[in-house]
């Protein structure tokens, strides 16, 4: 809701920033290796921070109101940027 008001779009801009951020970190938390630890961190704490059912609830809203444009960037951007983020994520915690 705050997304949608402050940038006046239809866009689910919050959804988006939480999984696009949650995607960065996910990233990191990979970069540390298979320990239970970075796995418990992924699937639980990312798990819980992202908001994938939100996402696909969305998804679902701007179809039945026919938003195609706003679906299309939507769903291209989260996919795209998330998997860039995560990159992203995973290199800077490759470094660390």
């Amino acid at each position: 809701m705050w997304g949608k008001k402050k940038f006046r779009t239809r866009l689910p801009v919050s959804t988006m920033i939480i999984n696009l951020s949650g995607s960065f970190l996910l990233g990191i938390v990979a970069s540390a290796g298979g320990s239970e630890v970075s796995l418990l961190a992924g699937t639980g704490f990312m798990g819980a921070y992202t908001t994938f059912s939100t996402f696909n609830a969305e998804n679902v809203q701007l179809w039945r109101s026919r938003a195609w444009r706003t679906l299309s960037v939507y769903v291209a951007g989260s996919y795209i940027f998330g998997v860039l983020l995560a990159w992203a994520g995973y290199a800077l915690g490759s470094r660390l």
